[in-house]
């Protein structure tokens, strides 16, 4: 049975392009570290990989410090003890929204006392007014201020107003870390617009393989404290032996996702199937809950809850029906528990406890949909079933 994968925002399928570049890779020897031939080889590789991932994000390539991934990545950006043009400007507290990715909720080096959290909507975005008032009560004689929010949120796919927590930061003298993982490829991203400090993408999400990432900063001599010391590595930032292999598939998975996402049909296509799969789903059920549904989402991204079902148990039936969907954040689904991201814009724990999300990605087709809906409408049936005898049991 042809099974189908709709679970891109946990990770998305290596792309052939990039599998071919990676297996080249693999074949180069040498250390990038290396002065040899060999060395220099793989030097140009990491180098030309740089480059294509500053590309996607209009960063600068010399700004780009690779990791194992963007739980790293946000490990490294958010710590107390920041630089700029090179000189000590630490930060005091961190300031993070309640729908975090688990990396950027655990606070990265700050410590506890240190964190403040900002609300969110019920549609699922940030609450600038609320950010505002945080950041009015810090006291700058103690510190900057930092904030860290994702660009896109990876449960709903809600697009956070990143221009104006941008303009929040530069009001108030703050560092500003934007989480892309989930926004890169799937809406423009300029870093000389953005207004953050920093930005974290990872390799896996965009058809790239896993175990590499990237933390890109805004501005030359702007740096984080680093979390691996040792070598020379990442202009000291990040020691250790390069993932070559890794790096160049990075590069080129970003290369294709900035191609996609300018194509004519490239993420359009996503958000018509997204819409249509929506539009289906309530025809099933007209009291389904769509996640966000009233906020700017990106077009891959649905996650939903139908009412009777319980989510643990529609994971098992839809993988059973030869369908890959998640609860939300691949972090922390493996327990299947209400989301965090739901309860934090108001759901009660019955309804985030039964949310599916479904996310598209670079091969996602039309066949995959119709899979989804025809196992849920099995779903619906099973819970009409049930209802049915629980009112038959109850007369």
């Amino acid at each position: 049975m042809q099974r189908a994968y709709l679970d891109h925002n946990a990770t998305s399928p290596l792309r052939p392009d990039v599998k071919a570049a990676i297996i080249e890779a693999w074949e180069v020897a040498g250390n990038a570290s290396s002065v040899h031939k060999e060395g220099r080889e793989a030097r140009a590789l990491v180098e030309k990989a740089r480059q294509q991932v500053a590309d996607l994000v209009g960063g600068g390539a010399r700004q780009v410090i690779f990791t194992s991934g963007a739980s790293e990545a946000n490990m490294l950006a958010l710590t107390p003890h920041m630089k700029v043009e090179y000189q000590p400007d630490p930060a005091s507290a961190l300031f993070v929204s309640a729908i975090e990715h688990p990396s950027v909720l655990s606070g990265g080096r700050f410590g506890a006392q240190a964190r403040r959290e900002i609300p969110v909507l019920p549609n699922g975005m940030v609450d600038v007014s609320a950010l505002r008032l945080l950041l009015e009560a810090h006291d700058p004689q103690t510190g900057r201020p930092m904030i860290a929010v994702m660009a896109v949120n990876s449960e709903t796919g809600v697009i956070q107003p990143i221009a104006e927590i941008a303009a929040l930061a530069e009001e108030f003298n703050a560092y500003f870390h934007l989480d892309a993982v989930q926004a890169a490829g799937r809406i423009p991203l300029d870093m000389t617009e953005l207004g953050c400090s920093s930005l974290s993408l990872s390799a896996h999400k965009l058809g790239g393989p896993k175990g590499v990432g990237a933390l890109i900063m805004a501005h030359e001599g702007t740096e984080p404290e680093p979390l691996i010391t040792g070598g020379p590595q990442e202009n000291r930032l990040r020691a250790g032996t390069e993932n070559v292999a890794g790096i160049v598939g990075f590069g080129v998975a970003c290369q294709a996702a900035g191609e996609d996402l300018h194509k004519s049909d490239g993420f359009g296509r996503l958000a018509a199937l997204r819409d249509r799969f929506e539009d289906q789903l309530r025809a099933l059920d007209p009291d389904v809950v769509i996640f966000g549904a009233d906020a700017e989402r990106v077009g891959n991204t649905s996650q939903f809850a139908i009412p009777g079902t319980k989510g643990e148990m529609a994971l098992i039936r839809l993988d059973l029906a030869g369908v890959a969907v998640s609860s939300g954040s691949a972090c922390s689904s493996g327990k299947v528990s209400a989301s965090h991201v739901l309860l934090a814009m108001g759901y009660g724990t019955k309804v985030a406890g039964s949310a599916i999300r479904m996310s598209l990605g670079w091969n996602s087709k039309e066949p995959e949909i119709d899979a989804l809906i025809e196992a849920l409408g099995q779903i619906c049936v099973k819970n009409s079933k049930n209802s049915l005898r629980g009112i038959e049991k109850a007369l």
